[in-house]
């Protein structure tokens, strides 16, 4: 088994810096301009435009695409897809629109990923109390989730390991290792929730959640990179929906 460790970016590069609240408000306004824009146009340039920013997370280009080829994957499947299944038109097979939504599916997923890979944790968790204003037993929810993903990675690996030695294979068969994949997908949601019922539990007996009033041991604060990184998001996505209507 190939042992997962978590995407660990340079304190000292501008976005691990940022406001959590502040990078997840980033994305989530790229997040918003790539569901109303139409074209090829307007992802390609918001696609870009995060593609542009992976220098200043801090982590290592390599290492970002090891872990995010399945998005890639995904992103190229989906556009293909589009475009054999999608009724013929008089022109021919429409690969703009198959490669709009392709880069459309790659920047959402990006746009997510470089905001949670460039956060701890705990200063998401903090960050939401304080600047989101969101209650304590949802951020602290929030934190115990993020925490999880590593475990659900090295489960999903436990699983396909375990039926290695059980001898179940799908051989060259694609039905068959769609049936074992949705198999594993199942039996991991399945110990997933076990899990977050017993940590809900554990939390509750704990006391999480039933003080009216939490102190903060570490204050996070909107600093004036974090806004401009919000206006750069913002500019972007006008730019990327001026040029898509433009073309």
């Amino acid at each position: 088994m190939r042992p997962f460790t978590p995407l660990r970016p340079d304190p000292r590069a501008p976005l691990a810096r940022a406001n959590p609240t502040a990078k997840l408000a980033a994305a989530a306004i790229l997040m918003a301009i790539l569901f109303v824009g139409s074209g090829p146009v307007t992802p390609a340039i918001v696609l870009a435009g995060i593609v542009a920013s992976v220098p200043f997370t801090g982590l290592a280009v390599g290492t970002l695409v090891g872990r995010t080829w399945p998005l890639l994957l995904a992103a190229l499947s989906v556009g293909v897809l589009n475009v054999v299944l999608a009724p013929a038109s008089a022109g021919g097979p429409d690969y703009a629109n198959g490669a709009g939504l392709g880069m459309r599916l790659l920047g959402i997923a990006l746009s997510g990923v470089v905001a949670l890979a460039t956060t701890e944790p705990t200063d998401l968790a903090d960050s939401l109390q304080q600047q989101a204003h969101l209650p304590p037993r949802l951020a602290i929810g929030a934190l115990a989730a993020v925490r999880s993903l590593p475990i659900l990675v090295i489960e999903w690996q436990l699983l396909g390991m375990a039926r290695r030695a059980r001898g179940v294979s799908a051989g060259w068969s694609p039905l068959a290792a769609a049936r074992l994949f949705f198999g594993k997908l199942l039996a991991l949601l399945v110990g997933a929730v076990r899990r977050a019922t017993r940590l809900a539990l554990a939390m509750d007996a704990r006391g999480f959640g039933t003080a009216e009033c939490r102190t903060i041991a570490r204050p996070q604060s909107m600093r004036m990179a974090d806004w401009g990184l919000l206006v750069a998001a913002a500019a972007l996505g006008a730019a990327a929906l001026w040029m898509g209507a433009a073309v």
